[in-house]
């Protein structure tokens, strides 16, 4: 009854379950035999060898590493330096012999001194010990400064100073109140921030060149100076008289840019009037003198009718300006007289108008024309006499 239940059983199998059983038992028993026969070749020894190569093979694939892109690997042979790698995939003796360590080249670090950055928006606290610092002028200044790094040598960074970020803040304090305590406390406050930053940045770099500690100072950044809290209030009012003392200042010298112009202005046209009447006496004297020697030639030819012209013209200067009497000499008797005033050649009181200009040439125009007439009035006397 049994035989016939485990041939339905076998029946409802699916096939190929019953040929993988078939195949499995007759693989086995072949095994079975093959070991048996050559039992003697696994000993402990074989079985102890084919372990370890298997853990040396794991212990060598523990070598591989790879490095990432801005990244580096410093390989270290029992503490040594061996080689520094590159971004990609490598290969090395796995520990203990050798170890690599991971550097990143490309990552922005920074440092703060004098000040702690909180986080998440929150405010700066202040580190006293740090922050506080002594003029040259004998008075403190509480400074917060950021300083902002990056490794260019990974080999130096890791093997020639032991806490590089410590030496480094070290460092940056004692420069930075080096160059705070050769500086005044209102060029700190005022106009030498820049010329202050330029020259902690550059001691900085120095000095960790000279401990070839593989890093170079991307920047640094004065964050806050300020007077202590304590003498707060006074240092403004301070600030407000500079700013006070700075405004009178502008507002002289820009009163002093207008007044100055104006008055070299008024000083350059002074000298050219003085110029101008130089020029006038000057050719007025030359003038005279050309015509006195035209006179004096004349008179040389002709004294007598020199002479004559010359009191006539004299004359004629003299009365033009006065009042004119007109008196008959031939009539014994009583003769009354009027003053005749010419309206041409005398204006009315009331008229303020400045007389007229008469050019030299019209001068000498109207002297010749008086020199005729008196010559003509004189030539009925002459033949009188």
């Amino acid at each position: 009854m049994s035989s016939e239940k485990h041939s339905t059983k076998q029946s409802q199998q699916p096939d190929w379950k019953f040929e993988f059983e078939k195949h499995w038992k007759t693989f086995y028993r072949k095994s079975a035999d093959y070991l048996s026969g050559r039992r003697h070749r696994f000993s402990a020894l074989g079985i102890a060898a084919f372990i370890g190569g298997g853990m040396l093979l794991i212990w060598l694939a523990g070598g591989v590493y790879i490095i990432d892109e801005g990244n580096r690997g410093v390989v270290s042979r029992f503490g040594a330096y061996r080689e520094t790698t590159k971004p990609g995939p490598h290969w090395h003796l796995p520990a203990p012999i050798e170890k690599v360590a991971v550097v990143n080249v490309e990552q922005q670090r920074f440092i703060e001194v004098g000040y702690r950055d909180s986080g998440r928006g929150g405010k700066a606290s202040g580190v006293a010990q740090e922050s506080l610092m002594l003029t040259t002028d004998e008075n403190i200044v509480n400074v917060r400064l950021a300083v902002q790094y990056q490794i260019n040598n990974a080999r130096d960074y890791l093997f020639n100073v032991k806490d590089n970020e410590a030496t480094l803040k070290q460092l940056t304090e004692s420069v930075e109140r080096a160059v705070i305590g050769a500086s005044n406390m209102d060029y700190v406050l005022t106009e030498g921030r820049s010329d202050i930053v330029a020259q902690i940045k550059s001691d900085i770099q120095a000095g960790m060149d000279d401990y070839k500690a593989g890093i170079v100072i991307a920047s640094v950044n004065l964050q806050d100076a300020q007077p202590p809290e304590e003498v707060q209030g006074a240092f403004e009012d301070a600030i407000r008289a500079r700013e006070d003392k700075q405004r009178l200042i502008n507002e002289a010298q820009a009163y002093s840019n207008e007044i100055i112009p104006k008055a070299r202005g008024a000083a350059a046209r002074l000298l050219l009037e003085a110029e101008a009447y130089e020029a006038e006496k000057v050719a007025k004297a030359k003038g005279e003198t050309e015509r006195f020697e035209q006179l004096l030639v004349e008179y040389d030819k002709a004294p007598a009718i020199t002479r004559k012209r010359l009191f006539l013209e004299a004359k004629e200067k003299l009365f033009s300006s006065t009042n004119k009497v007109i008196v008959d000499a031939g009539q014994s008797a009583p003769q009354l007289y009027m003053p005749l005033q010419n309206p041409v050649l005398r204006q009315p009181a009331e008229s303020k108008s400045p007389p007229t200009e008469i050019s030299a040439d019209t001068a000498a125009v109207e002297r010749n024309h008086g020199s005729k007439a008196a010559a003509n009035s004189l030539r009925p006397s002459r033949s009188r006499s």
